[in-house]
C-alpha cells in the first residue's frame, strides 16, 4: 500500500493546548488522518498514558503508523468510523479516559488524490468513499437516487440554492448514460446554475460536491454519538476538542454540548427541581477558536475552521 500521505494539520497548537495532556490518561484521535496531531499528543504522553487512532481510511493509519513510530508502545490503531467509539472504549477497558480530539475535515490527501473522486479540480472516477471498502459511492448516489433524494440532500447537506435545478439536470443528464467522472458531474452543475451566479465566489460545483460527500460518507450521523460516548466516558476534567469546517458540522457540535452544559430543565415557576438534571459539561470557550491569519497563509484550508472545547464536570 502507497503511504504518502500528505496532511496539514488544522489547528495543531490550540488542539494540543486545549486537551491539556496529563500522566496517567488514555487520548483518543478520532481522526488520525497522517498522524499529524497524533503525533504531537504522542510525543506529550508519560509513563502512563495512552493514544489511541481512530480512522476509516486505511492509507491515513498506514501513514500515521509510520509517522508515530517511535511511539508505537503506547499507541493502538483503529481502522474504524469513530461512531463506534463508545464500543471500542469498553472493548479495551478505558477507565481513564482523559481526552478526545476529532478533525472533521477530510485530509488534504484525499482531497489531492485524484482517483478517490473527492475533487471537481481534477477528472476521476466519482468516488469520494473515506473507507475504501464501504458500498456506497458518489456514483451510487449521483445515478441511483431519486430526484427528491438528490435535491434534498444538497439542499440540506450543501445548502445549494440550486438545488432543484441541478438535481434534475442530474437525472436529465443521467437518461442517456451513467455519471461517472468527477468532471461530468461538474459540468452538469456549472450548466445548471444560472451564469449570473456563476461570476463570483467558489466553483459552482463546490456545494454539490460537499452534500454528497457527506452523504456518501454518513458524516453528520457520526458526530453526535461521538459526544454522547465522550461525555459519559471522560474522567472529571477530561477534555473533548471538536474541529468543524463548515455551519452543519458546528451546529451538530454546538447543540450536542449545549445537551450536556444545561442543568435543571424544570419549568421556572417550580419551586424546587425535579428533574434532578446536572449539567455534565462545560465550554472552555463560548466562542469557538479559529486560526490565525498567519495559519491561514500557510494553510488556506485551514480558514473555515472552528474549534469546540469543552471539559467534563
Amino acid at each position: 500500500m502507497d503511504i504518502q500521505f500528505s496532511h496539514t494539520s488544522v489547528l495543531l497548537n490550540e488542539c494540543i493546548e486545549a486537551l491539556n495532556i496529563r500522566n496517567g490518561y488514555t487520548y483518543i484521535d478520532c481522526t488520525a488522518g497522517g498522524g499529524g496531531h497524533s503525533l504531537e499528543i504522542a510525543k506529550r504522553l508519560g509513563p502512563d498514558s495512552r493514544l489511541i487512532c481512530f480512522d476509516r481510511d486505511k492509507a491515513a493509519i498506514a501513514a500515521a503508523k509510520k509517522r508515530l513510530a517511535d511511539f508505537l508502545d503506547k499507541v493502538t490503531f483503529i481502522n474504524d468510523n469513530f461512531s463506534s467509539l463508545s464500543e471500542v472504549i469498553a472493548d479495551l477497558k478505558i477507565t481513564n479516559l482523559g481526552g478526545v480530539l476529532a478533525d472533521l475535515g477530510c485530509s488534504s490527501h484525499q482531497f489531492d488524490t485524484a482517483e478517490r473522486g473527492f475533487s471537481y479540480m481534477q477528472d476521476a472516477k466519482l468516488d469520494m468513499r473515506m473507507d475504501t471498502d464501504a458500498s456506497l459511492s458518489a456514483y451510487n448516489v449521483v445515478n441511483e437516487y431519486s430526484e427528491e433524494a438528490l435535491k434534498r440532500i444538497l439542499f440540506e447537506y450543501g445548502e445549494e440554492k440550486f438545488s432543484a435545478k441541478i438535481a434534475s439536470a442530474i437525472c436529465k443528464r443521467r437518461q442517456d448514460k451513467p455519471i461517472e467522472t468527477t468532471s461530468e458531474l461538474a459540468n452538469i452543475v456549472k450548466a445548471a446554475i444560472p451564469a449570473a451566479k456563476r461570476v463570483d465566489g467558489p466553483h459552482p460545483a463546490k456545494r454539490t460536491f460537499q452534500a454528497i460527500r457527506i452523504e456518501v460518507n454518513g458524516e453528520l450521523d457520526a458526530i453526535k454519538p461521538l459526544i454522547v460516548a465522550a461525555t459519559q466516558n471522560l474522567v472529571s476534567t477530561g477534555r473533548i476538542a471538536i474541529i468543524s469546517f463548515h455551519s452543519l458540522e458546528d451546529r451538530i457540535v454546538k447543540l450536542s454540548y449545549r445537551d450536556y452544559t444545561g442543568g435543571c430543565t424544570c419549568p421556572r415557576d417550580f419551586p424546587v427541581c425535579v428533574c434532578g438534571k446536572k449539567p455534565l459539561l462545560k465550554e472552555i470557550s463560548k466562542k469557538p477558536i479559529l486560526p490565525t491569519e498567519e495559519e491561514i497563509t500557510v494553510n488556506p484550508r485551514s480558514r473555515s475552521a472552528k474549534l469546540r472545547i469543552a471539559e467534563k464536570i
